[in-house]
């Protein structure tokens, strides 16, 4: 059974950090090249960050680029955001997505709410 379990989601005040967690299993992980995208109320899905099967190539949304990192762990079936300097705009639910193209598998965490106010 394929799984992607989010975590590290919270209350954070503008300026602080959050780092999330998604633990994968039911696939081979190392295979996929993982995201993380975010949904805000009232606005569409978007893709934060993506990271390669092997991590060595990443791509960031304008908006967060320079404040958040996204990295794996592939002997964990861990994929990570660590985010600094947060504002406001970042509140969202964070969901992590697995996507392979070659294999046609597409896979989806429940996602973990982030909330930014002071």
């Amino acid at each position: 059974q394929v799984q992607l379990v989010e975590s590290g989601g919270g209350v954070v005040q503008p300026g602080g950090s959050l780092r999330l967690s998604c633990a994968a299993s039911g696939f081979t992980f190392s295979r996929f090249p993982m995201s993380w995208y975010r949904q805000a109320p009232g606005k569409e899905r978007e893709l934060v960050a993506r990271i390669g099967s092997v991590g060595g190539s990443t791509n960031y949304a304008d908006s967060v680029k320079g404040r958040f990192t996204i990295s794996r762990d592939n002997t964990k079936n861990t994929v990570y955001l660590q985010m600094n300097s947060l504002k406001p705009d970042d509140t969202a639910v964070y969901s992590c997505n697995a996507f392979n193209s070659y294999l046609s598998q597409d896979y989806w965490g429940q996602g973990t709410q982030v909330t930014v106010s002071s």
